[in-house]
């Protein structure tokens, strides 16, 4: 048999070696005879073979002789077939493990296998696991895991056909075991070309997290000895890279169905991935409705599902999400973040995904987050557009039912209200005979009353009533003018008129204590009321063409001036698509009313036309404002107004503003003073509940 072995590798020395060095080398490798359980005999064999080597480097003829022969070309020894083992054992221990075991597993194959029993036999089994084991060791020094394992794998089968060595055949299978997560490594990190080593690591890996019972390894028992909890996190920290987004979801959630929440949150920031880098909004709709059946527990899941509602344009209710967050640091910074609260909320949203939700995909490029090209992305604004449209058909879908009797008849008992209005004006009564002595009644028991007390209830729900009776007529008006309904319900409807009339005669009492001016303004429908100050008299008449005329300026004239009007109540703009000028007052609308309310002047009352997460926010900062002592001057005035965008539901406009704010101390002590000329601000309206909202806006663009 020739080995592939020359004479200065059997004995350990390099060709240049002298002859002391050669007769020093050689007696180090008698004394170091291989102790793992080979034979008297391969070894006396192999002791022969060392001392052959030895005299024959020695003898400088010899030597002369044999180096002839390398230099012409020759390589390898032969050995005689009683000194085959031995040869293989010296190749096995100068470095070549690999090529001893291809030897020696080919000379137990059939035709050749050695006689059962015989010494050859148990020799060539021994060296087969020795250099199996060795052969995998030197592959895993250059990271070739899965070379490595195929060589344990066939030292086991090897051994498992022999019968013999089943110690060794366990220490070469716990090798294997513990050779997995590398194997893994090796499969997965190749070239995405190579489908079939990518599939086979992807199949390893998934079989591998379930054995161990999930990724939080519940399973303890068959890797107990090798991977515990934190080392297995730092190498699937360590793979994760290598996947793609599609194989994280897919793996997440088979693995999530199998118990493992670790898994489910892992399955929630993959679909946020795929929804956000490929623009696939509905996939957040799935994030979501994982991340809620998690029951992680130390997991405040409110911030992140508010970046959720963010990315589908819901502000009022990611807004709330921060808002019930159980991080009190993170309210702390949301309520001393130096600009708006969109603003932070962006910002947070923004981080989160550039270091929590993007990273770790094969087939994502990290990069710094864009959120104006997700909302400016014609696909994601179609998206939003047509969720919103849902979300309102189905909200009037639950509610037309509750609601249908009260509306259908509201349209009648709406109109003799107004005439009745009228008529209180004039000082004139005129009731129905059967119900004018259910008043008359009524007035008897009036005076068991604390008469204060029912000029407080009395007014407020008379205002109540007529609120209602506005909005039920102007938002279902067209709807139910259809007269077969009304004549299908008339019980429902006299039942509903009488209801009607006896909560506003509740309010005559209110009537005939002199309150009947600030009644009747209350009372008349999509009419601005303006809170004038008691010692001066305002004519609406006079001002309110003013403000439609220049809203700007004259709403600035008029605040400047001592007793002026403090606040406004506007009519809703129920425009399906209104004008630069209608967006531009109700812009104006709400920059007065929070200057004055910033001021300490008057209260926010624009509920009609501003969502109530923009009047919080402001009612939070006047809050800060008076736990500081001071209070703001601002003075705004729009110098630009364009349309950026437009849909039934969104509305965005861009706005130049003079910007002055003084922040005075409640003492009269001047504090500080910021002026912007211009301050560029982008106004978001919101339609819902058929009138549009400014629901926020950001600053400093």
């Amino acid at each position: 048999m020739e080995l592939p072995l020359d004479h200065f590798r059997l004995i350990g020395v390099s060709p240049s070696a002298t002859s002391e060095e050669i007769l020093r080398a050689f007696q180090l490798r008698l004394d170091k005879t291989p102790d793992e359980g080979f034979t008297y005999e391969v070894l006396t064999q192999r002791s022969e073979l060392l001392r052959l080597t030895a005299d024959l480097l020695t003898d400088p003829e010899s030597r002369r002789e044999y180096e002839n022969l390398l230099l012409n070309g020759a390589s390898g020894l032969d050995f005689s077939s009683n000194r085959e083992v031995a040869g293989l054992i010296l190749l096995w221990e100068s470095g070549s493990p690999k090529e001893a075991f291809k030897i020696t597993r080919k000379a137990l194959q059939p035709p050749q296998t050695p006689a059962l029993g015989s010494s050859r036999e148990a020799d060539l089994t021994l060296l087969a696991a020795l250099s199996a084991r060795d052969s995998a060791i030197q592959e895993q020094q250059i990271r070739s895991y899965s070379n490595a394992a195929d060589f344990l794998h066939e030292g086991i089968q090897l051994l498992q056909r022999m019968g013999k060595l089943v110690e060794k055949r366990k220490e070469l299978e716990e090798d294997l075991v513990s050779l997995l997560p590398y194997r893994i490594l090796d499969l997965l990190s190749r070239d995405l070309n190579d489908q079939e080593s990518h599939k086979k690591g992807l199949s390893m890996l998934e079989n591998l997290i379930i054995k161990r019972g999930g990724l939080e390894g519940n399973n303890k028992s068959e890797y107990r000895n090798y991977l515990n909890q934190q080392e297995f996190e730092a190498f699937f920290q360590q793979i994760k890279p290598y996947l793609t987004l599609e194989e994280q979801i897919d793996l997440f959630l088979e693995l999530q169905k199998r118990g493992s929440l670790e898994a489910g949150f892992l399955a929630f920031l993959s679909l946020t991935a795929i929804g956000f880098s490929r623009r696939k909004p509905e996939k957040l709709f799935e994030a979501r409705r994982i991340l809620k059946k998690l029951n992680l527990s130390g997991l405040d899941s409110m911030p992140i599902i508010g970046c959720l509602d963010l990315l589908l344009a819901d502000i009022d209710q990611a807004s709330a999400r921060f808002s019930s967050s159980s991080d009190e640091n993170l309210r702390d910074w949301l309520n001393n973040y130096p600009g708006n609260k969109l603003e932070a909320i962006c910002n947070f949203c923004k981080n989160w995904l550039e270091n929590d939700v993007l990273v770790g995909y094969r087939d994502i490029d990290s990069k710094e987050v864009d959120l104006d090209s997700w909302f400016e992305d014609e696909e994601i604004q179609e998206f939003i557009e047509k969720l919103e449209k849902k979300s309102n058909k189905t909200t009037m879908k639950s509610n037309l039912q509750s609601q249908l009797i009260n509306k259908v008849s509201s349209i009648k008992i709406t109109e003799d209200i107004d005439n009745a209005l009228a008529n209180v004006d004039a000082g004139r009564l005129p009731w129905p005979g059967g119900i004018k002595q259910e008043f008359e009644n009524l007035d008897i028991q009036e005076n068991k009353f604390n008469e204060e007390t029912f000029k407080n209830k009395s007014i407020e729900v008379y205002k109540f009533l007529i609120e209602k009776i506005a909005e039920i007529k102007f938002s279902f008006g067209e709807f139910l003018e259809d007269q077969r309904i009304i004549d299908r319900s008339p019980f429902l409807l006299y039942l509903y008129a009488f209801l009607v009339l006896f909560a506003f005669g509740i309010g005559i009492g209110f009537f005939r204590n002199n309150f009947k001016n600030s009644i009747q303004d209350e009372a008349v429908p999509n009419k601005p009321l303006m809170a004038v100050d008691k010692n001066q008299k305002v004519s609406k008449k006079a001002i309110i063409p003013e403000i439609k005329k220049n809203p700007s300026n004259e709403l600035k004239s008029i605040t400047s001036k001592p007793n002026a009007i403090r606040s406004f109540k506007v009519p809703e703009l129920s425009k399906a698509s209104p004008s630069l000028q209608e967006i531009s007052n109700l812009i104006n609308l709400w920059l007065l009313n929070k200057s004055n309310y910033l001021a300490g002047k008057s209260e926010i009352n624009l509920s009609k036309i501003v969502s109530n997460g923009l009047i919080d926010r402001t009612i939070e900062e006047r809050k800060n404002d008076i736990k500081k002592a001071i209070y703001k001057e601002i003075d705004s005035q729009i110098q630009k107004i364009d349309l950026k965008s437009q849909t039934s539901s969104r509305i965005v406009v861009l706005v130049e503003l003079d910007y002055l704010e003084r922040i005075i101390k409640n003492s009269g002590e001047f504090v500080s003073e910021t002026s912007l000329t211009p301050l560029k601000v982008k106004y978001i309206l919101g339609f819902s509940n058929n009138s549009w909202k400014l629901v926020d806006f950001v600053s400093g663009l």
